[in-house]
């Protein structure tokens, strides 16, 4: 799937970002892989200005301060998983810039979705918005409150099927996680059928529609599987296929969860502003960590 087997996880010094290091050193190890940390800083705008070179003397003290943030996540992550690979990268500029060029090359980036500045911005702000927008790998955002627990450790790994081209490639990715973590694989079909209604007077002739409808979305469910199932047999399935909005079901399967993968549909224009409306929610309301995969 990508050129180098690695995870990078932005750094900033935030408790989102802490709790994002913790997940991203927890998943290099069970993926045996190494963890790449990130960070970067930017000169203030007011030393551009013409004929001003900013002196050596901040460029250290700025590259400082993000080699402490590195080091103070390195213990976190060892904290979690003493054995994996470390490495770090700091870098001057744009941190969304930084990292949409590494994401041409890794496995994954992770960054929390709340922070001081830096790499993480408001919720779902510039950065992290326009990185999940616009990554060329899968783009997993953690929340503050989405430590891992003695309920989630062993969750299972949630994935939304729609039986789109970038569905597809979600799911195969929700599958190497579910083998990585030797967790159970739960897959969500929503369907919602506005003109198949219930009336007082054929109750019974809607509810045959329904059944018909929903045989035929379990037969979709099944197809967009059974090629993951088939290379990944050791990963339980559990198929869940409901009548109700994608969000909420989601959110309601993702309770207690390691994973929750999302495919999302983003096409040009301005970056951080092509979340669909199902990933957007779903960033602000998952009780889990979530994966979003766009299109290659």
């Amino acid at each position: 799937m990508s050129t180098e087997a690695i995870i990078v996880v932005a750094v900033d010094g935030s408790e989102a970002a802490k709790v994002a290091v913790r997940w991203a050193a927890n998943t290099a190890q069970k993926r045996d892989v190494p963890l790449r940390l990130v960070s970067s800083y930017t000169m203030p705008q007011y030393l551009y200005a013409e004929g001003m070179v900013p002196p050596q003397e901040l460029f250290d003290d700025l590259q400082g301060e993000a080699m402490e943030k590195i080091e103070e996540a390195r213990g976190i992550a060892y904290e979690v998983a003493p054995e994996i690979k470390i490495g770090h990268t700091i870098a001057e500029g744009s941190p969304i810039d930084m990292l949409l060029e590494m994401s041409k090359d890794v496995t994954m980036i992770v960054m929390g979705s709340r922070g001081l500045g830096g790499l993480s911005g408001m919720v779902m702000g510039s950065v992290s918005a326009a990185v999940v927008s616009h990554a060329s790998c899968p783009v997993v955002v953690v929340r503050a409150d989405n430590a891992v627990d003695e309920q989630t450790k062993y969750g299972p790994v949630v994935i939304g099927v729609d039986g789109s081209e970038v569905s597809q490639r979600a799911t195969e990715y929700a599958f190497v996680e579910a083998e990585a973590r030797g967790a159970e694989l739960v897959a969500v079909h929503t369907w919602m059928d506005m003109q198949v209604q219930a009336s007082l007077a054929g109750l019974s002739a809607a509810q045959e529609q329904w059944e018909q409808v929903e045989a035929e979305q379990r037969e979709l469910l099944d197809s967009r599987l059974s090629p993951f199932a088939e290379q990944y047999p050791q990963v339980k399935v559990t198929k869940v296929i409901t009548r109700d909005r994608p969000v909420r079901a989601l959110v309601d399967a993702a309770e207690n969860a390691q994973l929750l993968v999302v495919g999302s549909h983003g096409r040009g224009g301005f970056k951080g502003m092509l979340l669909g409306s199902t990933s957007r929610a779903l960033l602000q309301s998952a009780p889990c960590p979530m994966m979003v995969v766009r299109p290659k």
